[in-house]
């Protein structure tokens, strides 16, 4: 059982890094639980390859730091009725 994760954290890593995805976006794709997605690539990873996991953290940092503004694109396309 433990091969899987490990296996699936690596897979989640590597679209993470390929896509520019968000933990909830990957969670969508792989239809796991965001809470799945963030632990395998926040905490598996890092024990798994170090590489990969310093790669997502920066994209997870960068989605992190834009947040912001998608949710702010959002509400406007939420009130524009699109």
């Amino acid at each position: 059982m433990r091969e899987f994760s490990d296996d699936r954290a690596v897979v989640l890593g590597e679209y993470i890094i390929d896509t520019g995805a968000t933990v909830r976006a990957t969670a969508k794709v792989f239809n796991i639980s965001k809470s799945t997605v963030h632990k395998d690539v926040t905490e598996r990873l890092l024990h798994i390859n170090r590489e990969l996991y310093r790669q997502v953290d920066a994209v997870l940092q960068k989605n992190k730091s834009e947040r912001h503004i998608r949710g702010g694109l959002a509400t406007r396309r939420k009130y524009k009725g699109e």
